[in-house]
């Protein structure tokens, strides 16, 4: 019969515990990158495979399309990868930002946090769409005139929710345009200006 000092003791547990768990974080930290990276592209296939196509027909920009979708494809994707309409931008992802603002039948919407095959049948309105021809459209021309841009990445998500705060009526002061255009953020800090052109745009009572 063995004695009680040859059984394992919690303590030695624990080391060999230790000992396994440190050996394969090793192991993985050696795993060459591309193995890695190809391991994680098949796996976004087997993911992709899984998903059917759907038809979707929108009209974007006036433009009619006939398409063939993930249902996982966001809105936002779809426009920047499918359509290559590339001014509504993806800031965060996660519908905080305002950057990817677009308008669906004449509402503001964060186009990342919507999928395209919601809105199946609707009119959708890209910062593309705003101006006629070679004509800004007055907001446009309002955020030029008063600098209500930097370094410009904020700006298209900024005008689209600009003509909405005007088209539905939030416009009628400087406070409650700040607070419908707080879901837009402007890293580089121009926002008195974009309210500013908001109110010229406002007061000067043009069709937006």
């Amino acid at each position: 019969m063995s004695s009680s000092s040859n059984q394992p003791t919690p303590r030695d547990e624990g080391r060999r515990t230790f000992l396994k768990q440190s050996s394969l974080l090793t192991a993985f930290t050696l795993v060459p990158g591309p193995v890695v990276q190809a391991a994680s592209f098949e796996l976004d296939e087997k993911v992709a495979g899984a998903f059917e196509k759907v038809p979707l027909k929108l009209e974007v920009n006036g433009k009619k399309y006939k398409l063939s979708v993930e249902p996982r494809t966001t809105l936002l994707d779809l426009l920047r990868e499918n359509l290559n309409l590339t001014g509504t931008k993806k800031g965060c992802d996660y519908g905080q930002c305002g950057a990817c603002t677009v308008h669906v039948d004449g509402q503001r919407v964060n186009s990342c946090l919507s999928f395209a095959v919601m809105h199946d049948g609707k009119k959708i309105t890209t910062i593309e769409g705003l101006a006629d021809g070679d004509k800004l459209h007055p907001m446009q021309e309002a955020f030029v005139k008063h600098d209500g841009f930097q370094c410009g990445y904020c700006t298209p998500g900024q005008i689209m929710s600009a003509v909405a705060c005007v088209r539905e009526g939030h416009a009628g002061s400087e406070t409650e345009i700040r607070e419908y255009m707080s879901g837009n953020i402007c890293r580089c800090g121009a926002y008195s200006n974009i309210v500013a052109a908001i109110q010229e745009v406002k007061n000067g009572g043009q069709k937006v």
